[in-house]
Order: C-alpha cells, then sequence, then structure tokens
C-alpha cells in the first residue's frame, strides 16, 4: 500500500502527507485539525509565539482533534549579529526603506534591536503540550532537549536543504528529516551555510539523503497534488510535505487578498529574497523584492520583520498588492481546492488512483 511507510508508522498517521508548519499568522487549529482527522499529520508553525500563545493555541487544538499533531519552532529565532547592533547602522537601513513608506503615507518605525530569544521557553509549553511531533528549523536543539523530547514519546524533525545538514541531524538521532527543497515557499531554513549557498532542487535532495542516510525522509519543496507525492515517494521519500496548497484553504490565516492571488495567477513568479524578514525566502515577486537584490544589507531577523509590518498593514489596507511580499511556493499551477479537507481526500484519493494504474 502507497500509504503505509516509515513515517506513517513513525508518527502513528494513516497517510504520509504532512502539512508545512507555517508560521507568522497562517496556521490556525482549524487547518491543522483539517489535516490530522483525515489521516495526516496537521501542523502548526508557533515561532512568532510567545509561550502563553502557544498554550493557548494548544487549547485550541485538543478542542478540535485527539489525531496526532505537530508544533513547529524556530531553534534560532534571532540573527545572532542583533547582539550590540550599531544604532547609526539600524538608522540607515532605515532610510533604504523610507521612499516605500512615504509613497504609502505612512511614517518609519520605532525599533530596538534588543530582541531576546523565545524558544528556550516555548519549547517548555511545548513539552506541557506533549504534541505528537517537534519539528524545528533553522538548527538543532540541544542534546538535553532532544533527550526529553524521547523521554516524553514526543517524535522530532528537524529540517535539512543539503545533505550535510541531513547528516548532522542524523548524528543528533532526529527521528526523521525534512528535505527541503529549493522551490519550496517560505524560509529557506539552512543553518550550516548561508541560504544562497544552499539551494539544492528538491528531488536532487531527496536522492542525496536517501543514498546517505538511514533516517526516514520528509520531501517538501513544490509539491501541490497527487503526481507530486508519487514523484517524490518513487524516489524514496518516506513522507511529503506541503505548504502552499495547504496555505491557500479556507482554514489558514493567510490574508484572503494573499490566497486570491495564488487562485488567479497560476504560475506566478516567485523569487527568494531577505527583503521581508531578514532571512532568505521565498515569495510573489513585489516590488521591494525586486530591488533588493542579495548583496543588499538589511536589517537582520527579525528586526527586519519589524520594519517591514507596518509597510504590510499599510499595502493591504490600500490594495497595493505590489508592495507586499506573499510567501509562496514555485510551484502554483494546479491549486484549486478552498477546503483543507476536500484537499486532504483528493490527495489520498487521487494519489491511490496513481498507484493502481501504475500496477
Amino acid at each position: 500500500m502507497w500509504n503505509s511507510t516509515k513515517i506513517t508508522q513513525l508518527l502513528g498517521i494513516e497517510y504520509p502527507i504532512l502539512q508545512g508548519p507555517m508560521g507568522g499568522g497562517f496556521s490556525t487549529a482549524a487547518l491543522l485539525a483539517s489535516v490530522s482527522n483525515a489521516g495526516g499529520l496537521g501542523s502548526y508553525g508557533a515561532y512568532t509565539l510567545t509561550p502563553e500563545e502557544i498554550r493557548e493555541a494548544g487549547k485550541e487544538i485538543k478542542l478540535a482533534t485527539s489525531k496526532p499533531y505537530n508544533i513547529n519552532l524556530w531553534v534560532n529565532d534571532v540573527d545572532k549579529s542583533l547582539l550590540n547592533y550599531p544604532a547609526e547602522k539600524l538608522e540607515k537601513i532605515k532610510q533604504q526603506f523610507k521612499p516605500y513608506f512615504d509613497e504609502l503615507g505612512i511614517p518609519l518605525p520605532d525599533l530596538s534591536s534588543d530582541i531576546p530569544s523565545k524558544f528556550e521557553k516555548q519549547v517548555e509549553v511545548l513539552f506541557e503540550l506533549k504534541p505528537a511531533v517537534f519539528s524545528f528549523i533553522f538548527g538543532i536543539p540541544s542534546k538535553e532537549i532532544l533527550q526529553e523530547s524521547r523521554k516524553l514519546g514526543i517524535k522530532t524533525i528537524g529540517a535539512a536543504t543539503t545533505l550535510e545538514e541531513a547528516l548532522a541531524l542524523e548524528d543528533a538521532e532526529v527521528d526523521a528529516i525534512i528535505a527541503a527543497g529549493f522551490e519550496a515557499g517560505g524560509h529557506r531554513p539552512s543553518f550550516l551555510k548561508p541560504a544562497q549557498e544552499s539551494f539544492t532542487g528538491l528531488f536532487s535532495l531527496v536522492q542525496q539523503l536517501k543514498a546517505k542516510t538511514k533516517t526516514p525522509i520528509i520531501a517538501a519543496g513544490g509539491i501541490i497534488d497527487a503526481k507530486g507525492i508519487a514523484a517524490a515517494l518513487t524516489l524514496g521519500a518516506d513522507a511529503v510535505q506541503l505548504g502552499t496548497a495547504f496555505m491557500v484553504t479556507d482554514e489558514s490565516g493567510a490574508a484572503p487578498i494573499h490566497k486570491e492571488m495564488l487562485f488567479k495567477n497560476p504560475n506566478v513568479p516567485t523569487t527568494v529574497s531577505k527583503s521581508l524578514t531578514g532571512r532568505m525566502g521565498r515569495m510573489i515577486s513585489n516590488k521591494i523584492s525586486d530591488a533588493v537584490p542579495f548583496e543588499t544589507e538589511v536589517l537582520p531577523f527579525p528586526l527586519q520583520t519589524k520594519l517591514i509590518a507596518p509597510l504590510k498593514v499599510a499595502a493591504l489596507a490600500q490594495g497595493r498588492t505590489d508592495m507586499i511580499s506573499f510567501w509562496s511556493g514555485q510551484n502554483t499551477s494546479n491549486l484549486k481546492h478552498h477546503k483543507a479537507n476536500e484537499l486532504m481526500q483528493s490527495l489520498i484519493t487521487e494519489t491511490a488512483a496513481f498507484y493502481r494504474k501504475a500496477r
């Protein structure tokens, strides 16, 4: 059976289909529950949340599903360069973005580089909630955190953009590894080399990982339908993770205009830019991302996020989609489902039919 894999056995789910753990307000208990209740693994991206907000989200999730689910955090959630960040450099970079604020008629925000990490406190709440899965990006948690996860029966999943990162995760004895292909939307979660040096495509990455590692592999990046699922499984992946296809459903927290843009513009051009948050991520090309090439210095993460946040709010209010950075994977050619449960049922039915036909 196509749906019986190392991942389904490991996580106690029926189908090897995972919902990408989209942070920044995109995740909801309703989206997570729709996927988990249909036999996949729903996820909740919690890296922007305070510990108390994660606790409240856990209560919502508990009311929505009794099935396995995943909470995702960022191991490295604040750039080290923010420590003692020069005030004059902060002001200089703010001024580079001033023309966009002037165009929308809003002032530049007051910013402070004093931004502490939330990760350790977030993990404490995660251990209280005891989700079936704890996934993470931008690094590897400490041995103590991984040991406590095992003690509590929580499976751990780390993301790799290169073979070297996958080997590091395997050495740390994580339970599964996400092969994060270059095609994926959202942040590029590289942690051993800069993101711009870790642009391996998904199918190449899956094959590299299968050849050199023994840990179960989850393929992520550019998969939106049954054909993509079948292709990834055929190349050796033990499961797939879909982000953009779930992000455009009604249950996700993405803005309606964000979803509408992806539905109405098949094959919309995307780019990889650090203009939105300070870290490289794939998004729909826009006026700002086009003007901020790789070599342009921006504020460290998450200070750049705080700079751009009021700009995004104003652009949304004024209908200026050319000024908004909308996350998206590289493949948007076959987005058609507005309900997460309908998407899951379609993926399950069509993948099963594909395998029956192949036999």
